[in-house]
């Protein structure tokens, strides 16, 4: 069933978003021990893999419905995947961004056609408004990370990567609101070839970690990390995949992020947000537990803020 959902869900979305390219680095292949490959999903329509799950949760709505639009909540990369994901399908886009989302991504949200309500920075005020506004309109609500359509669509990158490179050992992907994490998990266990899927989490908002350690899903009592995508918690969909189908999940400080991000940058040209680096990182961290492993890496993303670089 899972097997199938994933193909079907690629075939659904696969007019609608690029196959994105894989590259590597003999530099970092040789500093890491270990040869890696980088799925880059920072070239991805809107710059993020959210455009893949965004996409196919929308074409799953029945066509009756999906003309009274859609509405999310989001600070960030879902807010503007669920944007241009709508206006390719030519429906309404409510996005709910809190107060202290940064005004580059509110106008990115804007300039894609959704329709921006600001709320209070708390998630019951996000909430809330969405709640509203689905009432009024009749728009199907989306989550980010916690919908089964979504993380299909977030499946679909490491099928595609698989689909070149069948014999990884090891695909990593960041960990925020699980989403990323649960799709390339499924895609893993159901099309790897002796494949582990590992998730790479920052100290700081180690939830993820602890979540699994707990068996119940735990909460950060501080967001405070340059990884600003990672910054959410799992939810009751996404956790189980994890837990079934993620074999660990590697915490790294914030001064390693930066100087995974920095060599990122630096010697592969590529414009990454830190929640990108953070798996690259975990590598950096652990050289014994992947030396001379076949190693591929989910880049989440490139919508970074130019003014605030941390280098």
């Amino acid at each position: 069933m899972t097997r199938q959902s994933i193909i079907d869900s690629y075939q659904r979305i696969k007019p609608y978003i690029h196959n994105t390219p894989v590259l590597s680095s003999s530099y970092l292949n040789e500093l890491a021990g270990c040869n890696m490959v980088f799925k880059c999903e920072n070239f991805q329509k809107m710059g993020a893999f959210k455009m893949r799950g965004a996409t196919n949760a929308i074409l799953n709505i029945e066509k009756n419905k999906r003309q009274n639009g859609v509405v999310t909540h989001s600070s960030g990369n879902f807010a503007q995947a669920v944007a241009l994901a709508a206006k390719t399908q030519e429906i309404p886009a409510y996005i709910v961004m809190p107060s202290n989302a940064p005004n580059v991504k509110k106008q990115a949200v804007q300039d894609y056609g959704g329709q921006v309500t600001i709320c209070k920075p708390t998630i019951e005020e996000r909430e809330r408004h969405c709640a509203q506004i689905a009432l009024e309109t009749g728009a199907t609500p989306l989550h980010p990370s916690n919908d089964l359509d979504v993380i299909l669509g977030n499946s679909t990158s490491s099928y595609e990567l698989l689909q070149d490179y069948p014999t990884l050992d090891v695909i990593l992907t960041p960990v925020g609101g699980g989403g990323l994490l649960a799709g390339t998990a499924l895609t893993v266990s159901n099309f790897g070839n002796d494949c582990h899927c590992l998730g790479a989490e920052p100290a700081n908002v180690d939830d993820a970690y602890r979540s699994l350690a707990s068996g119940k899903i735990e909460v950060n009592d501080n967001i405070n990390t340059i990884a600003d995508g990672l910054r959410t918690t799992l939810g009751d969909v996404n956790f189980p995949i994890i837990q079934q189908c993620v074999d660990r999940i590697i915490r790294v400080e914030e001064s390693e992020i930066v100087h995974a991000m920095k060599l990122i940058w630096e010697r592969m040209k590529l414009v990454v947000e830190p929640s990108s680096a953070v798996p690259f990182a975990a590598v950096l961290k652990e050289p014994d537990f992947f030396r001379n492993k076949q190693i591929g890496i989910i880049i989440s993303g490139g919508n970074v803020d130019l003014t605030s670089l941390p280098f």
